[in-house]
């Protein structure tokens, strides 16, 4: 499931982004498969990276050694935030492209949390207002609201709600 700047620039307001963060399910027997899909190609993967990631949930990247964009591929982990937006991804259109991406409403919430993580970012809270803002007409506030709680980000919500300009 894609996920991050890349979506958020597709549920929001573009903008540049340097990776690309997917979420992906992937066990230790699968890790020589996915080795091997990139044999040959113009990327370069650390297999010990992925056995690490795998074993521990955490994140490997990719990198294109042509042009050194980066791919990061975070592990879904047994946190229950996880697993619900991992649940509910939808499928949308991009450049003729079937896309498997988050809801908006855990685009957003994903990026308050990774605001309050990263000591307050202001880049990922305007991604969620953006995400905000485009999509209010279809956002779904119970789920948001329940979400937000949990995760302790309900000031960052009660915040984008008073900002918001919806489109």
């Amino acid at each position: 499931m894609l996920t991050g700047s890349i979506v958020s620039s597709m549920q929001g307001e573009p903008r540049s982004t340097h990776d690309i963060d997917i979420i992906i399910s992937v066990g230790l027997s699968q890790v020589d498969k996915l080795i091997k899909a990139f044999e040959g190609t113009d990327f370069y993967i650390s297999e010990q990276a992925v056995i690490e990631a795998v074993k521990q949930k955490q994140m490997f990247n990719i990198i294109d050694t042509n042009s050194a964009q980066k791919v990061d591929f975070w592990m879904l982990t047994d946190e229950p935030f996880d697993k619900s937006r991992f649940e509910r991804k939808i499928v949308e259109e991009f450049e003729q492209i079937r896309l498997k991406v988050s809801k908006p409403e855990d685009t957003i919430l994903a990026k308050l949390r990774w605001a309050k993580l990263s000591g307050g970012s202001e880049k990922q809270y305007i991604d969620a207002l953006r995400v905000f803002e485009v999509q209010c007409g279809n956002i779904d506030f119970d789920y948001i609201q329940k979400w937000a709680k949990i995760l302790d980000v309900t000031d960052l919500w009660s915040k984008i709600q008073t900002e918001a300009k919806p489109i």
